[in-house]
């Protein structure tokens, strides 16, 4: 059906994009994919899925989950493209402007005849991907879907970033796709095979061979550097950053459902016993994607950077189900691949709901919200939008009883029984850290006064400069002298208001913070273990939820949630 879509749509926008208007592309692409999942969940009930189905001479293989993820995929892609359908701002573009690739800089970002088609390329790479059996097939759904993505990543020309960015993605997703490529050829070379199924019976009635295992770890490099997991993440910032917030959200959600699913299914080599080196470079994956998806997002600014380093995180959780490999592992993958998919996009909706509501001069057209400090003040501006982008984040961060909370549990369940004690309490530990950041956005929308003139400045001071103004914050008094505030004379904006006056409540209440933090490091991982052994371990989450919901209240109740300021020290005053 998609692919029946994708020609027709190519045919529509050839001969009748100049009297159609290219929303009208956009609708027509989303009742396809609506109607597409509707087959795919119909083909649900035929008995023959169950066991799977072999089609176009084996190349492909229809399977309950692969059908199940195809429904998924396509209602994903329908509620993405939703988003597109607004690409043109609040007012109404004529037909013959809509049509065009530039950009109307009077009226925002034009909507494209040729973004819906490209999506359908992509969706039909994502769908056949997901059911290849083959080598050959393999490679050809991922250079579909591949080069449909960098297309989208480029398809507004007159925007410099996207521009580098979609270049930045070809060159690099290049050599991904060249790695997966020479393993695939090595691999045919040593065996003989491409088929799937050929490879696994193959290796599971020969000795190790260490030629087809560097084969397949070559493809399975491949695969991480798609999904941008840790240390092959070095792309993902600057091009999610770079391309328009429309675009990012479907570069940061759909690829990732298809390559991981794929991953799940191309699993049958960590079956055998004498295969350990895929379990282990997807654990090591894993540990690194947690930590580099932590600790690099404590230090961004820029929002989308800053997403884009709390999915490497996730997919770090992800990775970690995906290495276990049993029953439990991959019902926690599913649920959180899920649960973290429709978190994700709410999270990119409300961003360009906020960047439609803030059309104020200065801001890009491309990603009208770019910087964290933009968002200021905005729940008082839009006390809906602020409380569901913090419900959403709060649900990243895994806090209960949000469905984030429930897929971290699950995964972590799996780890335990595992025995992967140490990935785990690692995974804790990052959960703990990487609540900063959420929280501080959090913060900035919720307490942070609003501020309508604020114009977004970006401090590129030397290093050494940087260090004055901190010294400077940490030690000046409430009237600073003018000694003091010399570095600002350079031209350098201050990081802030000069520090208040000394208060033991705030420090008191760090330690309270710190207490349950440690509370949730160690009885979390106990809990779980006993979560379904006997009912201890209920009575052990109700407890550990009850106090954590006493500290939150007594915390509430000390005024630790009020960021305010006396308004006499909101200015330095040098005199």
């Amino acid at each position: 059906m998609v692919l029946f879509g994708v020609l027709t749509m190519i045919l529509a926008i050839a001969l009748f994009s100049l009297q159609i208007p290219a929303i009208y592309f956009n609708r027509i692409t989303i009742i396809l994919l609506l109607f597409s999942a509707l087959l795919s969940y119909n083909s649900l009930y035929i008995d023959l899925i169950g066991s799977g189905v072999g089609v176009f001479g084996g190349l492909f293989q229809v399977t309950t989950i692969t059908q199940s993820i195809d429904v998924f995929i396509y209602l994903v892609g329908a509620l993405v493209l939703l988003l597109s359908s607004r690409a043109g701002g609040a007012q109404t573009l004529p037909s013959n402007e809509s049509n065009s690739t530039l950009v109307n800089k009077s009226k925002g970002l034009s909507v494209l005849a040729e973004y819906p088609l490209i999506a359908l390329f992509s969706v039909l790479g994502m769908s056949s991907l997901i059911s290849s059996s083959d080598l050959v097939s393999m490679f050809l759904s991922i250079e579909l879907q591949s080069f449909a993505v960098y297309i989208l990543a480029t398809i507004y020309r007159e925007s410099e970033s996207a521009t580098a960015a979609g270049l930045k993605y070809f060159l690099l997703g290049s050599l991904s796709s060249a790695l997966i490529l020479l393993g695939s050829s090595l691999l045919y070379g040593f065996t003989g095979l491409t088929s799937f199924e050929g490879l696994y019976m193959l290796c599971s009635t020969t000795s190790a061979n260490t030629a087809i295992e560097i084969s397949v770890l070559l493809i399975m490099v491949g695969l991480l550097f798609k999904v941008s997991a840790a240390p092959f993440h070095n792309w993902a910032p600057d091009v999610y950053d770079g391309v328009p917030t429309v675009v990012t959200t479907w570069l940061t959600t759909m690829p990732k459902i298809a390559f991981l699913v794929f991953i799940l299914e191309f699993q049958g080599f960590t079956q055998l016993a004498n295969w350990s080196s895929w379990t282990y470079l997807l654990l090591i994956s894993s540990l690194l994607s947690l930590l580099v998806g932590t600790i690099g997002g404590l230090a961004q600014y820029r929002i989308k950077r800053l997403l884009t380093y709390s999915t490497i995180s996730h997919v770090g959780f992800l990775l970690l189900a995906l290495a276990i490999n049993n029953e439990e592992s991959v019902e926690s993958f599913l649920f959180y691949l899920i649960q973290y998919t429709l978190t994700n996009i709410n999270v990119f909706f409300i961003l360009v709901a906020f960047g439609y509501l803030l059309q104020t001069k200065g801001l890009s057209i491309y990603s009208p919200i770019q910087y964290i400090n933009q968002l200021k003040g905005q729940f008082k501006a839009n006390p809906l939008l602020g409380l569901s982008l913090a419900i959403c984040l709060f649900s990243m961060a895994g806090i209960p009883p949000l469905v984030g909370f429930f897929g971290k549990q699950m995964v972590l369940y799996a780890a335990t029984h595992n025995g992967n004690f140490f990935l785990a309490f690692v995974a804790i530990l990052v959960s703990v850290v990487s609540a900063a950041y959420y929280l501080r956005v959090i913060k900035v929308i919720h307490f942070d006064p609003l501020n309508v003139t604020e114009t977004i400045q970006t401090n590129k001071g030397e290093l050494a400069t940087s260090i004055l103004l901190v010294v400077n914050q940490l030690l000046a008094i409430n009237k600073p002298y003018s000694e003091k505030v010399s570095p600002y004379e350079c031209g350098f904006t201050p990081l802030g208001d000069a520090r208040q006056k000394f208060s033991v409540q705030f420090y008191l209440v760090a330690i309270l913070f710190i207490v349950f933090d440690l509370e949730v490091l160690f009885l979390f991982p106990f809990a779980v273990s006993l979560y379904e052994i006997s009912t201890m371990g209920f009575w052990i989450v109700i407890l550990f939820l009850i106090i954590l919901t006493i500290g939150f209240v007594y915390e509430w109740s000390k005024g630790a949630l009020k960021f305010t300021k006396d308004p006499s020290t909101s200015k330095i005053n040098l005199n």
